[in-house]
């Protein structure tokens, strides 16, 4: 499954679920995760890959700086 594709039900579950979903495309950092997750008081990212994705080095440090703040992450790897 295309990663694009893997995105979009992500979206789609996490909103079925009652989270506010915002697709980061361009921020002032780069390597931030692909979706921040809004829920009440309840905040994470999400990190979204292929089957075979892999982290660059930016995106591990982002989702650690980030964890580092108390700020829940997650990567999601599609499985087809």
């Amino acid at each position: 499954m295309r990663e694009s594709k893997f995105q979009s039900l992500i979206i789609k579950k996490m909103e079925a679920e009652g989270w506010y979903v915002i697709k980061l495309i361009t921020t002032n950092r780069n390597g931030i995760p692909d979706l921040l997750c809004v829920k009440g008081n309840d905040v994470k990212f999400i990190e979204v890959k292929a089957k075979n994705g892999k982290l660059r080095p930016l995106q591990d440090y982002r989702i650690n700086e980030l964890k580092s703040y108390g700020i829940k992450v997650e990567v999601a790897f599609a499985n087809d």
